[in-house]
């Protein structure tokens, strides 16, 4: 439902339980006219919803892994007056055992639809969980339905109304999960080796038929001696052959039968070590050189490697001092660089031409833009970066408050959008620099779709409205993991608490 346009100054009401709706969480205030949008520098204003961004190019399929936002805090507890007069005992306060919050079912949520929102279903899997931060993995679109692994299992939900088609249970924690599975739906995840919170390793791979939910060939890695350890492993698929690096080596498996292709070429022994993969419709592999203890003369090598033979295609080097961080995308090869001492204060984006040669370098630091859409270098694998994503020719950053896009070929500044009370993850890039934006819901209004243009505000669109109903849990995921196909997106946090006074729904998704 369109948003009408309000004053820069109206404040926001006082913050109370939402009447008559069991869904919101306590304290959440009901929802109010959201802050305006307006173009960067001095362009005319125009009030209307806050945005999140996400963008990815090529294919069907659009998927990024997103949000570590900060959780809730519980209200003070009342004091108890004292009586006057004489003294009496010390009273002993009650207990107060906090009551689990309601995860609304889809047809609730459904229910209380206004017209023009989207539809939506929501999963609320009661699966038991260890009362501690579980972290959910890539989301995995294949032909109807969307795949995760959680903890100890991999489950399958119809796209079209959310029911459970399939689950693999596991014996221990998956603790590695490639972001693309081969182009037939097939996909190597890894898990530990046994159940312990500590001192295991993560080893254990095992192939699954994502369409059939069947479970194929389990393949243990080996360690042969010091710089192949699998205390952290790295994977990624490519066509039909995984890659995988274990400490300081790296090496290639088949897909469908688990057997060794090669190992991926370590060049100048002793000196660069591979560190990390990405994968999709080309396999690029990082290297870490002349590591030393000054980090001025440290270097990052990024190659391209023929995922069929090993073969090493182009190779491109950092400057000394600078390392590679994120791969935003293999087609164009684009991805950031980190200067060695100031991380993520300092970074730059690199958009790379035929045979590695540099294509353009740009610095959007300049418009406010912050690394990975200000969540940092969380330490997952390199293909995981928040609110960016890449077209053909076009790079979008999105992040709190402002979204925007770049030339690749002229690193100019092509549009931009602020938005107060935002934070923006790119979805889908349309032809030319438009693009789909994900408006993230928040403590005061349900999130939605935005299409924005070379005109940024002068071309906004609203393509998606979320329902109002399904506000406090959308909100409670902030943005965690998204996956777009189709006109439909679908959303999960980052992490679940299997403390079971702390429920929270696992998956929401919402289409026209």
């Amino acid at each position: 439902m369109p948003r009408s346009p309000q004053p820069w100054d109206l404040p926001p009401p006082e913050q109370r339980p939402v009447p008559g709706n069991p869904y919101a969480t306590e304290g959440y205030g009901p929802p109010v006219p959201p802050g305006r949008r307006r173009r960067f520098g001095t362009m005319p204003v125009i009030a209307a919803a806050v945005v999140l961004l996400l963008l990815v190019a090529g294919g069907a399929v659009y998927a990024v892994s997103s949000g570590r936002w900060g959780g809730s805090t519980a209200p003070e507890a009342e004091k108890a007056a004292r009586p006057s007069g004489t003294p009496t005992a010390p009273r002993t306060p009650a207990v107060r055992t906090p009551e689990p919050k309601r995860i609304p079912t889809s047809k609730e949520i459904n229910a209380a639809r206004e017209p023009g929102d989207a539809t939506a279903w929501i999963v609320d899997d009661r699966t038991d969980l260890p009362g501690r931060n579980i972290h959910l993995n890539d989301l995995w679109i294949v032909g109807d339905t969307v795949v995760q692994a959680v903890y100890r299992k991999v489950t399958a939900h119809r796209l079209s109304d959310g029911a459970e088609l399939w689950s693999v249970p596991l014996p221990a924690p998956v603790c590695e999960t490639p972001v693309n599975p081969t182009p037939d739906g097939k996909v190597v995840l890894v898990y530990k080796n046994s159940q312990a919170r500590n001192g295991n390793r993560c080893n254990q791979l095992q192939m699954i038929d994502l369409r059939t939910g069947k479970a194929g060939w389990h393949k243990e890695l080996t360690e042969t001696g010091s710089g192949d350890d699998t205390i952290i492993v790295h994977t990624a698929i490519s066509g039909g052959t995984l890659a995988v690096v274990q400490d300081m080596s790296a090496a290639a498996y088949g897909v469908g039968d688990g057997a060794k292709l090669y190992d991926i070429p370590m060049e100048n022994p002793g000196k660069c070590y591979p560190d990390d993969v990405a994968g999709g419709s080309r396999l690029l592999v990082s290297s870490d050189c002349a590591i030393s203890f000054d980090r001025s003369k440290t270097y990052s090598q990024l190659r391209e490697i023929d995922p069929r033979t090993g073969k090493v295609l182009w190779r491109f080097r950092t400057q000394p001092g600078w390392k590679v961080g994120k791969v935003l995308s293999v087609a164009p090869v684009v991805f950031t660089t980190l200067h060695a001492e100031e991380r993520t204060d300092n970074w730059r984006i690199v958009a790379l031409g035929p045979g590695g040669k540099v294509r353009t370098t740009i610095d959007a630091r300049q418009k406010g833009f912050k690394y990975c859409a200000d969540m940092g270098d969380a330490g997952e694998g390199i293909q995981n970066c928040d609110g960016t994503a890449v077209g053909k020719d076009t790079v979008h950053l999105g992040g709190t408050d402002q979204v925007g896009a770049y030339d690749l070929t002229t690193g100019k500044f092509v549009w931009g959008v602020k938005s107060d009370d935002s934070t923006l993850h790119p979805l889908y890039a349309e032809g030319g620099t438009y693009a789909l934006v994900y408006e993230a819901a928040s403590l005061r209004r349900p999130g939605g779709i935005i299409r924005f243009g070379p005109g940024g505000v002068n071309t906004d669109k609203q393509v998606l409205q979320h329902p109002e109903s399904a506000r406090a849990s959308e909100y409670g995921m902030l943005a965690g993991n998204l996956a777009y196909a189709n006109g439909r997106i679908v959303i999960t946090p980052s992490f679940v608490n299997g403390d079971d006074a702390r429920p929270a729904a696992r998956m929401l998704s919402f289409a026209p």
